[in-house]
């Protein structure tokens, strides 16, 4: 059994100790004592939101409790954007520029095996199939830290400068089939139109860092992704007989061994890497039945536009050939649905905004990171407007974050204090834009 650790309410001392990072970046004792006094609310909101999750578009009650905090603090709230989001303007008090922050509220179909007090029990439905649901990915955490940044901006509202575009959004992981959502949906709808920033701000809890720590990188820095459906199609028959028909789980074998010279043999992975993954086979009833057809699903990740057209391009060929080679046919779609692009962080805005990761924090736990094949849709932000997207230390010390449970994982565990990491370093990155350094 895993403990909790205890959170430690110590921010705004650790705050007050740390050297200055930089010489136009000082510690805001302001966000030290705004994130102290929001620890136990920011703790409390993450433990009920990870009790209670909700898949992509569907995250009804989540917004419910986003929204009626943020009524709760006076601001102007709209609901039902994207289907689940939510989005509030808070004006400060004094002339500023304006920026929008940016919080993910879903969870994924994946059965918790942690045995935390407030551990999911939840179920759900998922492409037909009951399935566990989990904030396996920290989204929790995610919407709890910006309540608590909403909450330490509404009591600084009479000497803040600027406005501030609070972005709650569902189906960060992609919205169920045939359906819209997520952030490309948020922007279609507007919530840029009505409100332009001059930058957008981000962040992810992430299992590859210890608690304590927060990485960035800047330019190109989580990969884009894109999701293929394969469908192989054979001719059904018994068991005893295989060649009484055409089996369509040994071509799907073959498609998925083949695919992966894909990468290893026909991408210069020495330029940038690639990963071709599949996720799910779907296909037969019955331990005696051959069945008709087999269904991959699987995802590709990529940060150049030319090698991204390749593997489709590949990937389609490798389906469609060895298939035939089998007897089977099969139709691939590449992308079955749209993807993410990559994720890069404006570079003079990550050189601005460093300095203030290591007020926050101190400078030895800012990481530089190295490219992530992980991907986020927060991209799209990125795509309008400059961004600054940055991750916080989510496994525990003393644990080797690489043998951690990753994200996505039924046994991923967030150390509590990156609630507390995650509130301070926002605070100090976008108090100080606004501010101007001031």
């Amino acid at each position: 059994m895993r403990l909790i650790p205890a959170l430690p309410f110590l921010a705004f001392a650790l705050g007050a100790s740390l050297a200055p990072a930089h010489a136009h970046a000082a510690a805001r004792p302001e966000a030290a004592a705004q994130a102290e006094r929001l620890q136990p609310k920011v703790l409390s909101w993450r433990r009920d939101i990870h009790q209670h999750p909700e898949l992509g578009n569907r995250e009804t009650r989540t917004a419910k409790l986003v929204a009626d905090h943020l009524r709760a603090l006076g601001m102007e709230v709209r609901t039902g954007i994207a289907t689940t989001g939510v989005v509030a303007v808070l004006k400060g008090g004094k002339p500023g520029p304006r920026i929008a922050i940016r919080a993910d509220m879903d969870a994924l179909p994946v059965t918790e095996r942690n045995t935390l007090p407030f551990a999911s029990k939840v179920t759900s439905t998922f492409r037909g199939e009951t399935v566990g649901v989990m904030h396996a990915c920290g989204h929790d955490a995610h919407t709890s830290i910006l309540m608590g940044v909403a909450e330490a901006f509404a009591a600084m509202k009479a000497e803040l400068p600027g406005e501030v575009l609070f972005v709650f959004q569902p189906a960060e992981e992609g919205p169920p089939d045939g359906e819209e959502g997520g952030a490309e949906e948020m922007l279609a709808q507007g919530i840029f139109r009505d409100f332009k920033p001059e930058a957008v701000f981000g962040l992810h809890v992430f299992s590859t860092l210890n608690a304590g720590k927060v990485g960035y990188r800047s330019g190109p820095t989580m990969a884009a992704s894109d999701r293929f459906n394969i469908v192989i199609k054979g001719r059904q028959t018994h068991g005893s007989r295989p060649w009484g028909g055409i089996d369509p789980i040994v071509a799907a074998a073959d498609v998925i061994g083949s695919a992966q010279t894909i990468v290893s043999r026909r991408q210069n992975i020495s330029k940038l890497p690639v990963v071709v993954s599949f996720g799910a086979i779907k296909g037969g009833i019955r331990y005696n039945i051959i069945p008709d057809e087999v269904e991959l699903i699987g995802t590709i990740r990529t940060f150049d536009e030319g090698m991204r057209q390749a593997v489709f391009k590949d990937l389609q060929n490798v389906a469609e050939h060895v298939a035939a080679a089998h007897g089977a046919t099969a139709i691939a779609k590449i992308p079955d649905t749209k993807g993410n692009p990559v994720t890069v962080n404006d570079p003079a805005l990550t050189a601005r905004m460093l300095p203030s990761l290591e007020q926050a924090v101190g400078k030895d736990n800012v990481v530089a990171m190295d490219l992530n094949m992980g991907a986020e849709d927060f991209s799209f932000y990125a795509r309008e407007v400059p961004g600054f997207f940055f991750f916080v230390g989510a496994t525990p010390q003393g644990q080797d974050p690489v043998k951690a449970p990753s994200n996505h994982s039924p046994e991923f565990f967030l150390d509590e204090s990156a609630l507390d990491v995650g509130l301070r370093s926002m605070l100090q990155v976008t108090l100080d834009y606004l501010y101007g350094g001031r």
